[in-house]
């Protein structure tokens, strides 16, 4: 992984953390806990284009993109499943 693909990863994880402590209804772990989910996220995204070869050499916004998606879709998932746990 490319220096440039890190940093990316780390913004765009903790970016997508912290928007979703704010836009998604309340029923988290808290701010933290957000912004370890959309890190983790954005990782497993971001592993999960690459596994599956869907990650043309887009750049910056293609890879942030990736990266938002994969963080946005786990803390989704995290929300619904503390609401129906």
């Amino acid at each position: 992984m490319h220096l440039e693909a890190l940093v990316t990863w780390l913004f765009v994880g903790l970016a997508a953390g912290s928007l979703a402590g704010f836009l998604i209804r309340p029923g988290g772990y808290g701010w933290r806990a957000d912004l370890l989910l959309g890190l983790g996220g954005s990782l497993v995204g971001t592993v999960i284009f690459h596994a599956l070869a869907l990650t043309p050499e887009t750049g910056w916004l293609g890879m942030a993109l990736v990266a938002f998606a994969g963080a946005a879709s786990v803390i989704v998932g995290q929300r619904w499943w503390h609401t129906h746990a």
